[in-house]
Formats: C-alpha cells, sequence, structure tokens
C-alpha cells in the first residue's frame, strides 16, 4: 500500500518577496491566536508528533534535536540509523505550522515536536511506516499526532493504530485530502471515525481568490488562474468560443467585449502553448475574460505567471479554468445571444477546490472540520521558507489549536478537545454566499479564540440520524459538561428544512432532541443545531436519512437479527454490519419472510446498512446498535493474512489428521 503526502507546491510571483514570507503570520492570526498570545498560551509542555519525511531540525525556527531542542525526538523509519532529518522538505512544513518559533511563527511555538520520518522524497510511503510510526509516538508519549499523508482509499491497519492512538488519550489529526472538489474522494487515515479530519480553506490574504461563472444564468465550478486579479464589479458579456486562443483562431471572429472560451494546449503535438499567451492573445484582440477548458477530465488550477513568460508579460484580463466536461457543454451550448457573467473575489473561508469531500460513511461526517490550507508560507528544509498549499498545511493549523487547548486544560480527554474544536467553528460560505455543505466544510472553519473563550463541552459535536416511513421520529441525547458557569441562559435553535419540526428538552445536564418528519420527502437533508451560552455560539451540524425503508435489529446472544420494512413489496436486502471500533464489516442475505442474522463477538456500537431490492431498484435503510453485554470470553477465532495455497494446506493437515491421528516419533 503506497500512502501520498497532501500538500504541494503553488507559486505566486506577482507578489513581493516581503508579503510572501508573511503568509503564516496571515492564517496563524486569523484562526483567532491573539488571545491566547495575550494569555501567554502558546503549546509550552506538549508534545505533538509529525509522521512525514522527517524535519529539518537545524532550522532557526525549529532548531534542536533531544531534550533541549524543539524537535525532542523521533525515528528514522527509512535510514535505522539515521536522524529523521528532513530531506524533502513536506515534514518541515507541516512542522512550521504547529510550531515554527522565529521569523516564522507556529500556531503553538512553544510546543515540542517528535518527528517520524516515514518518506524520503515524499512521492510515497508505505502504510505499514504510517502504522509503526503511530506505534512509535505513542509509546514516546506524544499528546497529538498529526498525519498529513493518506491513501485514496480504506485501510483498516491504518486506522486500527489510530484507533489504538485515540485509546491511549492521543489527539489525532488527519489531512482530508487533494482528491477534491469531487465527493467521496477522503481516504485512510483521514476516514476514520474518531480522529479529526481537516479540508482546506484559503488564507486571510487579497490572493485568496474565488471566481463564479454563469451561463444564461446556469452556474459553472471555475478556479482563478494564479496572476489574475480581484474585480470591483462582475465582468458581463457574450460568450464566444475560440479554439485554442491562437493568434489565427481569433482572426475570424469578433471578441470585442466577449467573455471567449478556449480549450487548453495545443493542436500541434508537443507545442507549449503557454496560459500567458492565450492571455495575452484574448486582452489583444479586445476580449474583456477568457475561460480556459481542459484538455482531459477534470478541473486544473493555471498560471499566468511562471518562470518561461515574457520579460515584463503582466495579465490584462481575468482568466479562469474549468472542467472538460463543463467546458464542452458551454461550447456545444452557445448561441446567438448567449451571456455570460464572471466575478473574481476575495473570500478567505472558501473552501478549496483541491480540498477532498466527503462522504465517507451514511453513519458520520467526514470532514469535520476546514482550516486554512492555501498559500501557506512555512518553514522549508535548508533554513528557507515556501510557499505552499495542501490539506497537509490545514491539519497542522487544527493540531496547533489542539495543543493550545491541551495547555489550557491538561485534564481534558481528546474528544472533548475535539468538541470544542468542532462546535465553535466559524461558518464557510460558497461563491454565492450559501454554506457549503456538511460533505465539504465539516462544521465550518477552525477559530482557536472561539474554543478557547468557551465553556461547554458538547457531545457529540456532530450528528447522523435516520427516519422511515413506518418511524417518522428521530430522538439524539447530548451530554453538557460545564467548564464554568451555569445552563440558566442557554438557547437551542435549528437550521434545517422546514418540513421537519424540532423540539427539545432540557433535563440537568443532557439535551433531549426529537425530529419529526411532517411531509414525505425522502433523501439525505443536513442542517445546524445551534447552541448559544455566556455570549458563544456553537455549532452542531447534523444529516438525516429519510428512507422509505427500515431494519429494525435486535441482539440474542452473539447474534444481531434483522427485519426488513418497505411499504412495497420487497425482493431481497443486502445487509452490512460495521464494528464502528475497527471498520471491520460482515455482510449477510435477507429475503421476505425469513429473518437475518450475523454473529458478533465484541462489545461495540454497530453500523447496519441494508440495501434493499424492490421493483428492480435499490433504497438504503439505516441503524445502529450499541452492545454492551458480551463477556470478554466471547471471542472469533480467525485466521489472519494467510494466502489462500497455505489456507488450503492447513485444512489437507486437520484432515489428514482427524483420519489418521498423531504419530508420535520414538
Amino acid at each position: 500500500m503506497v500512502v501520498f503526502l497532501m500538500g504541494f507546491i503553488l507559486s505566486q510571483s506577482l507578489l513581493s518577496e516581503n508579503e510572501i514570507q508573511t503568509y503564516l503570520e496571515r492564517s496563524v492570526p486569523f484562526i483567532g491566536t491573539e488571545i491566547l498570545r495575550i494569555d501567554g498560551i502558546d503549546g509550552t509542555g506538549i508534545i505533538v508528533a509529525v509522521i512525514d519525511t522527517g524535519v529539518d531540525f537545524n532550522h532557526p525556527d525549529l532548531f534542536g534535536w533531544g531534550p533541549d531542542g524543539k524537535v525532542v525526538g523521533g525515528y528514522n523509519f527509512i535510514q535505522e540509523n539515521e536522524l529523521p532529518m528532513d530531506t524533502n522538505g513536506h515534514g518541515t512544513q507541516v512542522a512550521g505550522v504547529i510550531a515554527a518559533d522565529g521569523k516564522a511563527v507556529g500556531v503553538a511555538p512553544k510546543a515540542k515536536i517528535l518527528a517520524y520520518k516515514v518518506s524520503e522524497d515524499g512521492e510515497g510511503v508505505s502504510s505499514e511506516l504510517i502504522i509503526r510510526a503511530i506505534e512509535k509516538a505513542i509509546e514516546d508519549g506524544a499528546d497529538i499526532i498529526n498525519i498529513s499523508l493518506g491513501v485514496n482509499k480504506t485501510n483498516s491497519k491504518i486506522d486500527r493504530a489510530v484507533n489504538l492512538a485515540l485509546e491511549k488519550e492521543i489527539f489525532v489529526v488527519t489531512a482530508a485530502g487533494n482528491d477534491g472538489p469531487g465527493f467521496k474522494t477522503i481516504g485512510s487515515p483521514g476516514r476514520n471515525f474518531g480522529s479529526v479530519t481537516v479540508g482546506a480553506t484559503y488564507n486571510n490574504l487579497t490572493s485568496s481568490l474565488v471566481a463564479t461563472l454563469e451561463v444564461d444564468e446556469k452556474p459553472y465550478t471555475v478556479i482563478p488562474m494564479v496572476g489574475s486579479t480581484k474585480l470591483d464589479e462582475p465582468i458581463i458579456g457574450k460568450i464566444i468560443f475560440g479554439g485554442y486562443g491562437k493568434i489565427e483562431d481569433l482572426k475570424e471572429i469578433d471578441v470585442k467585449n466577449a467573455i471567449l472560451i478556449v480549450e487548453r494546449g495545443s493542436d500541434v503535438e508537443g507545442e507549449l502553448f503557454y496560459f500567458s499567451i492565450k492571455e495575452k492573445n484574448a486582452a489583444n484582440a479586445g476580449a474583456k475574460a477568457m475561460i480556459v477548458y481542459n484538455n482531459e477530465p477534470g478541473i486544473f488550477l493555471g498560471e499566468l505567471i511562471h518562470e518561461f513568460v515574457e520579460l515584463g508579460y503582466k495579465p490584462q484580463i481575468p482568466v479562469v479554468s474549468i472542467d472538460r466536461k463543463e467546458g464542452l457543454e458551454i461550447k456545444e451550448s452557445i448561441k446567438n445571444g448567449n451571456v455570460a457573467n464572471m466575478h473574481l473575489f476575495y473570500n478567505p473561508d472558501f473552501v478549496t477546490h483541491f480540498s477532498s469531500r466527503g462522504p465517507v460513511s451514511p453513519f458520520y461526517i467526514k470532514p469535520e472540520i476546514v482550516a486554512p490550507g492555501a498559500y501557506i508560507n512555512s518553514t522549508q528544509n535548508n533554513a528557507g521558507y515556501n510557499f505552499t498549499s495542501g490539506t497537509s498545511y490545514a491539519a497542522p493549523h487544527v493540531a496547533g489549536a489542539a495543543a493550545l487547548l491541551l495547555q489550557k486544560n491538561p485534564e481534558i480527554h481528546h474528544h472533548e478537545i475535539k468538541s470544542l474544536l468542532l462546535t465553535t467553528v466559524e461558518p464557510v460560505s460558497d461563491a454565492y454566499g450559501q454554506e457549503f455543505s456538511v460533505h465539504e466544510s465539516g462544521s465550518g472553519r477552525l477559530d482557536i479564540g472561539n474554543a478557547y473563550v468557551a465553556k461547554l463541552i458538547i457531545m457529540p459535536p456532530n450528528f447522523v440520524v435516520s427516519i422511515s416511513s413506518d418511524d417518522l421520529i428521530a430522538e439524539k441525547q447530548f451530554e453538557l459538561k460545564l467548564m464554568e458557569g451555569t445552563l440558566d441562559n442557554l438557547e437551542v435553535k435549528f437550521e434545517g428544512q422546514e418540513f421537519i419540526k424540532f423540539t427539545h428538552i432540557l433535563e440537568g445536564n443532557n439535551l433531549q432532541i426529537k425530529m419529526n418528519m411532517t411531509e414525505e420527502n425522502f433523501g439525505d437533508h443536513e442542517g445546524k443545531m445551534i447552541v448559544n451560552h455566556d455570549d458563544t455560539r456553537y455549532v452542531i451540524p447534523f444529516l438525516v436519512h429519510y428512507t422509505p425503508g427500515s431494519i429494525s435489529v435486535n441482539q440474542q446472544d452473539q447474534k444481531l437479527f434483522f427485519e426488513i420494512y418497505h411499504p412495497e413489496e420487497w425482493e431481497f436486502a443486502k445487509i452490512s454490519v460495521t464494528n464502528s471500533k475497527d471498520g471491520k464489516t460482515d455482510t449477510t442475505t435477507a429475503i421476505p419472510n425469513k429473518k437475518a442474522s450475523i454473529e458478533i463477538y465484541e462489545n461495540a456500537e454497530y453500523w447496519i446498512d441494508a440495501k434493499i431490492r424492490v421493483n428492480g431498484n435499490t433504497t438504503n435503510a439505516f441503524n445502529t446498535i450499541e452492545i454492551s453485554s458480551l463477556s470478554e470470553n466471547s471471542h472469533k477465532l480467525e485466521i489472519m493474512d494467510i494466502p489462500e495455497k497455505q489456507i488450503g494446506i492447513i485444512a489437507a493437515i486437520v484432515l489428514v489428521i482427524g483420519i489418521f491421528g498423531l504419530v508420535k516419533r520414538k
């Protein structure tokens, strides 16, 4: 299994060197660290493990190896007789966001680092080394683990290692990945139920540009090219196709005051036809703006400013990139009078296009939070600084924030830190002012200043419930833990669909809520519970599965028994049962008039997902059950990780022994 690092480099030559050197200074105050600095909260006494390409502990902002240095320990899993020195830069950048203490200042500048080198070149790393590094971080006494790498699918072994760290009360932060903007793009360990998975927003910079495009009032997803600048007002004009944007392509068409759409690349094989040349040709022909659609599937980030640009070149018009499919759709739909509306504006609280999205499971929400991960200038190996983007750099903002909370409250549990960080976020909205879905931004954007002054821990910090046509009511209980004060001035309200009726009751430190469907509207519906307490606003996002069918579950000894209901006559159901502790899934099938069952061997919460076949179509139903009655002697005999051929040999030996018995040599 190969795991990839979740950061990459973006360059922006238009900005001066001095501006570039301040990027970490922009994102760190942006997440609310000022009030903590005033109170002397700086990460002192907290140890953060960075599982990455190592750390350059000779960097002046991360200086020193051993008990008296910034990097107090770690391990080199690549060259086991060497110290975990970073020769790639990725791990040094991540560590800098967390705890740089010099020219660059991280979120928790006085925190200490444990450096675990699991990759030499940053191209990839064995999942086995990730597991060994997690185990070593536990052994070495880490308070927090930051993992800014992952795979684009589930890896149960990594997930089990993360769970082990959580059981040891270690706060684990994982990067969501850079496979956005598509949904269902988060892999392990970001998929892990217990870790905090972090997506990326832009930074508090004027270069945090967001673009919108509408053609005949239909919106499209576009990305500003590096080098474009913000507009004071939208550009409106007819849209015209201009081939590849070559001079000869534009000679025979009138593009004056139009928005030009062109294809990426060239019609000449091997020709390097730069975006800067396309932009110059379009501007000289009189176009007001340009759209470049990809010459292969997917969207991309283009750069007008690059090392091969003509001397003195400066972009004249805004340029955006678009997915090939959407670009071709616009091209094919162009008729006389098509009107396009393009706008570029500053929006730091915008989820980046590359940030991986959920969902990863119908039973919990990922990512859970977003943080600045674009245009981050952090420490680089060889005493340098580097301009980088990726969820790799969003995750350490959260790891550093956790270090600050842990310093303030040394006895706090990892799930309580998680609650404080997730419920005290700032809203994140798209280019049209609509808040992003939970699958894109989780609760919202990290604000450690809000978390620091919070007096209330709400458990759980987000939730998923299932409602079906035969049971229109869902209930959820929340534990409210006061850090100080009383609950006398607690206010609860809900933001959600009009057809969901919400009620709540506060009994002691327990908040009981009830959701009631008032009309038939099957599907997934999301919303937020808002709790106001002592001038702090807490946000608890939720997801409701409203399904026509349902699956009921009950336990008898070591078995779970299931019953399927559907308002129409159903034919068949596939039932998947997942152990929430380790992610292991077992399946069974059900048919009408016959109960299905499955054996269980561990006390845990189990997630049940039924795919019900009705009239040739498949619909889902969901349920959960908490098992706590199994004895410690309940266990399952398993043969683990044995190849099929060896299993066959073992089976043959067992058969022979059964027939002939064992012969004792004399």
